[in-house]
């Protein structure tokens, strides 16, 4: 007979209330710290340089400003804004891809001298947003009317909802994938237990809900930041239109996909009862479900982290990998911790499979983590000086304890498997109760006499066994009349009969150690996954250290290098007769956008040496770029030319000059430069 344990009750909490009582102060503790360090949340591109640069002052008003991201972003026309001294907008309002992740806005003509006010507010490939602003002179600094906005992209009411809708819909996941993982695959006979069939379809419920609101939220978030744009229907037909919420639409069909196989597991194959019928539906299921699971897990890599930065094709498979063994480790413990308290039937077996799959999600966690956090940390430094490698540290140091109380639990189910040899712990237990009870003396039998019916009930203490008969002790009835509140009195015996029940089934409970020793493990475990999916869920939405330390480098360089033209000396020798000069090369403005480059060629003696042939080629390492060749036009003696070089970003460029002072003899030379 299957049975269902009662609620934990004050009395049960004694065993393991104080571990109860630390779990939530680690909780709380952690989850305070995390939050505290966490805010505010960074988003995932960052400005690294701009034309003009920030706090310049130029001599002349520029066609267009232009901005260079480390990553690329989603910007449409008004993304960026121009401000005059006087808070007019001066741009054209329409922006363009200059390529190379930089983007450019026109600006009106015959703009003022003065101090002009740039702001942006644009998407980062990873979903998240990100604003900004800085400012810019012509002619001279002045006084300005524009106050630098409080750039709150992301944050306020809005933000805070749509990072409760993110832990939901990650929490979510979790718990419909593990939780139906582990009925198919580790406790068959779970599809028939009515708490773990809760469990499961609330999960995809909570998943369902917080997709639903994650889009509806969307266009708030990355945009106004008043939650009544939420119900904009014109704003929600673009944010259909991007990446994000393409995602979002197709992990909503995708869970309509999993609403049926969830119908089918907890309907369908809990209703079969040939076996050979319940092995084929399983697999059906374990194959349908299997392919839904890396769809909705895909939802997820496809938009975010995963899509953007380096090796985004091989870290896009490694983060659905590892989202679902995130699932099948943490969601199935989830359902072990409900069946050991809700579903006294578990057997043995059952919590060896899971042992085993919890086993393998590990080592792949552990893999695809590795790989996770050189491609997103970058470096020794960034692990530690940046927000995304602390809380990396903080969740590397969770999985640590989570995988030592798991360690635990193992051993316990090692216990658990050796001494039961694959029943029921409860039926290993129940007949350690029936042992006990036969080796004590009979207990003395309590009587409750009815002096009004005359019907008196007996109650064996040692087995709980309850009987009823007619005052006197002299037996029955030998009529099947009823005397008068007899049903009465019946149904009082029934629900003492009912509580007998109850505190034997504890009995037996209590004499199983290895299942409370497991229930306790398997309970730690639980709250720490409940702050490991927290700590997770804010490495989503915090700016990632390569990035962060890419956007510092940029500012420090930038400060240190005040714009103006790029000057380069190469002295040169080609080895052959009258080889050996020196060459000057400068680049103006030295800016990202349109330069000029000029060379000029010497002579040891200083005159002006007539080259037959100067190259130069401008790349950029650290983003791939170039190299960009330039064969500058000859002008006059010594001097050659080029108008319009294009510089696609800010960064430290390698010049390579190539020169040559005979039909066979020439050189190439190169040196790095900052530019932009």
């Amino acid at each position: 007979m299957r049975t269902t344990a009662p609620r934990p009750g004050p009395a049960a909490l004694n065993g393991y209330g104080r571990l109860l009582l630390v779990a939530v102060a680690l909780i709380v503790a952690v989850l305070g710290s995390v939050l505290a360090a966490a805010a505010p949340a960074g988003a995932h591109a960052a400005l690294t340089g701009s034309d003009p640069k920030q706090g310049a002052v130029v001599d002349k008003a520029p066609e267009q400003v232009s901005l260079s991201f480390s990553e690329k972003v989603a910007m449409s026309d008004g993304s960026v804004r121009v401000l005059d001294p006087a808070g007019k907008r001066v741009d054209t309002g329409k922006t363009t891809d200059l390529g190379s992740h930089s983007y450019g806005v026109k600006l009106k003509p015959g703009l003022p001298d003065g101090t002009f006010t740039v702001a942006y507010q644009v998407v980062s490939a990873d979903s998240h947003p990100i604003a900004g602003a800085f400012t810019f002179s012509i002619g001279a600094p002045s006084a300005t009317k524009v106050s630098l906005p409080d750039q709150d992209v992301g944050g306020g009411l809005v933000g805070t909802l749509y990072d409760i809708a993110r832990y939901v819909a990650y929490a979510g996941f979790t718990v419909v994938v593990g939780g139906a993982a582990f009925v198919l695959g580790c406790f068959q006979r779970g599809a028939g237990v009515r708490p773990l069939q809760r469990l499961v379809v609330g999960g995809w419920l909570a998943l369902t809900g917080a997709t639903l609101v994650t889009l509806l939220l969307r266009a708030p978030y990355t945009g106004s930041g008043k939650l009544g744009d939420a119900f904009d229907l014109a704003k929600l037909g673009d944010v259909l239109q991007t990446k994000t919420g393409a995602a979002l639409v197709s992990r909503l069909l995708l869970l309509a996909a999993a609403a049926l196989f969830i119908a089918v597991l907890f309907g369908a194959y809990e209703r079969r009862e040939d076996a050979k019928e319940k092995r084929d539906l399983a697999f059906g299921l374990a194959i349908g479900g299997g392919v839904v699971a890396v769809g909705i897990a895909a939802t997820w890599a496809l938009a975010e982290h995963a899509s953007t930065g380096i090796q985004a094709g091989i870290a896009m498979p490694v983060d659905v990998l590892h989202l679902l063994a995130v699932a099948a480790w943490l969601g199935g413990l989830a359902a072990l911790l409900l069946c050991l308290y809700r579903a006294p039937d578990i057997d043995a077996a059952a919590v060896r499979r899971f042992s085993r799959v919890a086993f393998v999600s590990v080592v792949a966690l552990a893999a695809t983590g590795l790989y996770q956090s050189w491609r997103q940390v970058g470096s020794w430094t960034a692990l530690v000086e940046t927000g995304y490698g602390q809380l990396l540290l903080v969740k590397v140091g969770l999985v640590a304890v989570l995988v030592g109380v798991a360690s635990v639990s193992r051993r316990w189910t090692v216990r658990i498997a050796g001494e039961a040899g694959g029943m029921a712990p409860e039926a290993a237990a129940a007949t350690v109760v029936e042992q006990r009870t036969s080796t004590k003396k009979k207990k003395p039998v309590a009587v409750a006499h009815s002096s009004k019916t005359g019907v008196s009930a007996t109650v064996d203490t040692a087995d709980g066994k309850a009987s009823g008969g007619k005052g006197g002790g002299n037996g029955s009835k030998a009529s099947g009349a009823k005397a008068p509140g007899q049903d009465k009195r019946a149904a009082q015996l029934a629900r003492q009969q009912a509580a007998m029940d109850t505190a034997r089934q504890k009995r037996i409970r209590d004499a199983d150690p290895h299942r409370s020793g497991l229930r306790r493990s398997v309970f730690a475990e639980a709250g720490v996954a409940v702050v490991v999916l927290a700590v997770t869920t804010l490495l989503t939405s915090t700016e990632p250290g390569r990035t962060e330390e890419e956007a510092k480098n940029a500012s420090a360089t930038s400060a240190q290098q005040p714009a103006g033209p790029v000057k380069v000396n190469f002295p040169f020798d080609t080895g052959g007769k009258d080889g050996k000069g020196a060459v000057r090369m400068e680049l103006t403005p030295g800016r990202t956008g349109s330069n000029d480059l000029h060379v000029y060629a010497t002579r040891p003696n200083g005159s002006a040496f007539d080259l037959p042939e100067v190259k130069v080629s401008f790349t950029l390492k650290a983003k791939d770029v170039g190299p960009l060749p330039v064969a500058p036009d000859r002008i006059a003696t010594g001097h050659w030319s080029a108008s319009g070089v294009q510089v696609p970003m800010a960064g430290k460029w390698q010049v390579k000059l190539t020169v040559r002072t005979s039909d066979i003899d020439q050189v190439t030379l190169d040196k790095n430069v900052q530019i932009g």
